[in-house]
Parts: C-alpha cells; structure tokens; sequence
C-alpha cells in the first residue's frame, strides 16, 4: 500500500489492485451462499478482500465514487491479491467483468 497525499478520500493508504465481482450463486461460494467468511449476511457494499482485515471499510472511487464497501468475505487463496464485489445475481456480476482500479482504505 502507499500513502495517499491528497484527495477528498480522507485515507493513509491506497493500493491498484484487479476487481471482480461475485454473487450468491452455489457454483461460485460454499455450502452457505448468504453468509460471508465474517459471519454476516451478504449485502450491498461488501466485499471480499483477503488482504485487508474484516470491517476495514474502502472506497473504490474510479468505478464508485464515494461509494464505501466493507471487508467481510473472502476469496480462494489464488486470488488473494484481489477485490470481488458482492452483487444481487450472477447475470450482474458477469456483467461487471475484470477491472483494474485504486482501493482506498478508509480505516
């Protein structure tokens, strides 16, 4: 991560990393499609990061503004230095594809 001078982000860190996005689908989770690796139930605005802790909040600003997104899931150790996004259905998530984009983290 590198800190982060100046912007209306009001964060000490950022780092570019490959966003993606998932949903509840069987095919893409395990055997408790609604739960995250937290424990809480899948939402708007979560996230799974395995390199950012649980409850650390972001902002992905190129693709959502001010959006912020919480950490509370994760992803196979292969994609460990990825985001993926949570989205309501599977068609969404095909749809958002593969980016390139600057996580900032909030906290």
């Amino acid at each position: 991560m590198t800190p982060v001078k100046t912007g209306p982000y009001c964060s000490s860190q950022s780092r570019f990393a490959v966003v993606t996005a998932y949903s509840s689908s069987p095919d893409e989770t395990d055997s408790s499609p609604f739960i995250t690796a937290a424990g809480t139930r899948t939402r708007d605005g979560i996230i799974a990061a395995n390199f950012l802790s649980f409850g650390t909040r972001v902002k992905i600003p190129a693709l959502y503004g001010e959006k912020v997104f919480v950490v509370e899931d994760r992803m196979p150790a292969r994609n460990s230095g990825k985001v993926d996004i949570w989205m309501p259905s599977k068609s969404l998530a095909v749809q958002f594809g593969v980016k390139k984009a600057e996580i900032v983290v909030l906290d």
